[in-house]
């Protein structure tokens, strides 16, 4: 069974609607009752938006391999009206952040480190932003990060990253 750490993100149409429809999906992948943090509103990052996000962490116990978790993730984000572009490398290298409906990464997926094109574990800029570290230190804020070797909340305190987030 895996200890996997995602999380959620919305800031298009009903926020916290689209929030709760995905906790209740992700239940569903879940082995056990799903652990959940509060949720925060944050500053976008990485391009300018009106509208902040909404954002979770959430815990789920899995037997599915990372790979097939990130495809059934996908497809709970498509139900809930995400829309994702096809990139061309051109576009890989430049900013591709926008607003969307709901956006669900994995962050941490037991010590599993793995660099696919598909799939980067642990999350390669997670440490690099509040807006993930902060509901991740709510709920675990032991939990090492299996490259840095360094705890959530040590990664929090040490973070760069001064862009709006508020516990709500």
């Amino acid at each position: 069974m895996a200890e996997v750490y995602l999380l959620l993100g919305s800031n298009e149409g009903d926020r916290a609607e689209v929030l709760k429809i995905a906790r209740r999906r992700l239940q569903n992948l879940s082995s056990r009752q799903i652990v959940v943090s509060s949720l925060y509103e944050t500053e976008p990052w990485g391009f300018e938006s009106d509208v902040w996000f909404l954002n979770q962490a959430i815990k789920i116990e899995t037997e599915l391999d990372p790979h097939v978790l990130l495809v059934k993730l996908l497809k709970i984000e498509k139900s809930l009206g995400r829309v994702r572009e096809e990139k061309n490398e051109k576009d890989q290298k430049e900013s591709c952040y926008s607003s969307r409906t709901i956006d669900i990464d994995i962050l941490l997926y037991d010590n599993v480190v793995t660099n696919t094109a598909e799939l980067q574990l642990p999350h390669p800029r997670m440490h690099l932003r509040r807006f993930a570290l902060m509901p991740l230190s709510e709920i675990n804020p032991g939990m090492i990060h299996p490259l840095l070797r360094k705890s959530i909340k040590e990664l929090l305190e040490e973070c760069p990253d001064r862009f709006g987030v508020i516990r709500i």
